[in-house]
């Protein structure tokens, strides 16, 4: 029989092909794997979660594996290699759908005793519950969205092999199609709907950024950044800058903390909405500074901020007080995303940021008698600890260099800190390393102070301050196939005992884990406390007249005030 006129066979069978991807029933083996992928992404990792979060990796790593075992059964077909008969595919299916349905929710009742492990590694109270109906729900939720993307992959590959088996053999328009597929997809993704996010985050920073509370009143202190003497608006130094400059904290306040006089710290911040160009902003930086007298004081410290412009007061507030006020900091803004969106929008804005305030500071300072110059030192925290590193060339600085660098929760990416860790003294674990130049650099953790306190640290010094429970420090792009140093023994008394690598699943775990590192209680993960900044400083920068006394004094401050 002739096909009624206007009908195309060939359209209406590409149109069911389409209809099928989307009504067939989900891979037998891919579900099985899917739940093994399920349960291995729930034990043990670095960060402890709750069942939100925790079914959302669950769901991703199910879609993985479903994802893993339906392309190699696609392979297999491609290759036109002979695969089981209908009926005991048919009834294979049931049982693969039970396996995956026990092993779900083995998975589910057992998370409250694998989360339990890591609060205990991190010296927190066990959880009560994980919430495993909630993590269910989250969980399934996410892998049926990922699958129904990898079917709408599998339709458009349909759309591009029905014309490609016209002009090819039905195995090379196979490939093709699949790869045309992946493509497409990926522009979609990639070009639409990421960009679109994309605007939208910076447009709801950008907002939060330029609020300004009720309690941010413009200073009258005409040596705080941003008051009527100042070169800069206060409007245009952004929420973090505004915070920073207020949260100085007052002479008076550091007299009864160490039985002397004292000064009021000079905190220069540069927003980045002060002027248009990073060279600008850099220079507006510096004529800050001399404005104000920040050279004149005996320390100054190039304080590179995060992503979002926001120094850490917990990391700048000791050293301010050790050295009874007698310091100056700058500070420029390049972003107002978090760190992590900085990097993906705009990477190349820290690096030049920190590059042109080193160089334009750095210049200035350089210059001065060196019997009247303050004692220079770089700072950064995660990100501008990396920006930091990054804007100081050791090469360019070796005829007159800074005295030295204090970098806290360093990513993993930062050059001299992987640079350092791989050279590291045989035997010395990568999450507290000894370095093969001990003189110039060294590491703490917040249990383990002890290169703190050896002989021997030269003129110019570099101190990094870790946590082992830090994912961002501690990531690696390759783990996903390889198996990092410090899930070796020794292992962290601070990381479970029961995380162990898994191929794939360790990857997703771990880059889940940098989201989150910052949901934690001081002192662990990403969130650095006052305490171990203060011994860093002290170690770093040696203040006269700050024994252990005066220490124990300074940390109970701080600690008061949740630092």
């Amino acid at each position: 029989m002739r096909p009624r006129q206007g009908t195309n066979p060939g359209m209406k069978k590409l149109a069911l092909s389409v209809v099928h991807r989307f009504t067939a029933p989900l891979s037998a083996a891919g579900l099985v794997v899917g739940a093994l992928f399920w349960l291995a992404a729930l034990t043990p990792s670095m960060i402890p979660r709750e069942g939100l979060i925790q079914g959302a990796i669950a769901g991703l790593a199910f879609a993985v594996g479903y994802g893993l075992a339906a392309g190699l059964i696609m392979l297999w077909a491609w290759l036109g290699l002979p695969v089981a008969r209908e009926r005991l595919l048919r009834n294979g299916w049931w049982l693969s759908a039970a396996l995956a349905a026990i092993l779900v929710v083995a998975g589910a009742v057992l998370a409250r005793g694998w989360q339990n492990e890591v609060y205990r590694a991190l010296g927190l109270p066990d959880v009560e519950s994980v919430r495993p109906f909630t993590l269910l729900a989250a969980g399934l939720g996410v892998a049926l969205l990922l699958i129904v993307a990898g079917r709408f992959l599998g339709a458009l590959k349909d759309i591009y092999d029905a014309p490609l088996r016209r002009v090819l053999p039905p195995r090379a328009a196979l490939l093709a199609a699949s790869l045309l597929a992946a493509w497409s997809f990926w522009a979609i993704g990639n070009g639409f709907l990421l960009d679109a996010i994309l605007r939208g985050l910076d447009s709801a920073y950008r907002t939060v950024d330029s609020l300004i509370p009720p309690e941010e009143e413009r200073p009258n202190n005409p040596l705080r950044t941003g008051s009527p003497a100042s070169l800069l608006d206060w409007e245009n130094l952004g929420r973090e800058g505004r915070r920073h400059v207020l949260d100085a904290p007052a002479a008076a306040d550091i007299e009864a903390l160490i039985g002397r006089p004292a000064k009021e710290p000079l905190r220069v911040y540069v927003g980045a909405n002060s002027a248009e160009t990073v060279e600008e902003r850099a220079a507006l930086a510096l004529a800050e500074m001399q404005r104000t007298g920040a050279f004149e004081r005996s320390l100054l410290v190039i304080a590179t901020p995060t992503g979002t412009g926001w120094v850490d007061p917990a990391g700048i507030l000791p050293v301010e007080i050790m050295h009874g006020g007698d310091v100056a900091s700058v500070s420029v803004q390049y972003s107002y995303l978090p760190s992590w969106l900085s990097l993906l929008v705009q990477p190349e804005y820290g690096e030049e940021t920190a590059d042109a305030v080193f160089r334009a500071v750095y210049g200035h300072w350089r210059q001065l008698p060196r019997d009247k110059r303050p004692r220079l030192f770089l700072f950064g925290l995660s990100l501008g600890s990396l920006n930091s590193d990054l804007a100081s060339d050791a090469y360019s600085v070796l005829g007159d260099p800074f005295e030295g660098a204090f970098w806290v929760g360093p990513p993993f990416a930062s050059r001299t800190w992987t640079e350092v860790t791989a050279t590291r003294n045989a035997g010395s674990p990568q999450w507290l390393p000894e370095a093969r130049a001990p003189g110039v650099f060294r590491f703490f953790t917040a249990s383990d102070k002890g290169q703190l306190a050896a002989g021997g640290w030269g003129p110019v010094r570099v101190l990094y301050l870790q946590y082992s429970s830090d994912p961002i420090v501690f990531f690696e792009t390759d783990m996903w196939l390889r198996k990092p140093d410090w899930m070796g023994p020794p292992r962290a008394g601070d990381v479970s005992p029961g995380l162990r690598w898994l191929p794939g699943i360790s990857f997703i775990q771990v880059v889940f884990d940098m989201m989150t590192a910052t949901t934690v209680p001081k002192g662990r993960g990403h969130v650095y406390a006052a305490s171990d900044y203060a011994r860093g400083w002290q170690a770093l920068t040696s203040p006269t007249a700050i024994g252990e006394p005066e220490m124990k004094r300074i940390e109970a401050w701080l600690d008061a005030r949740g630092l």
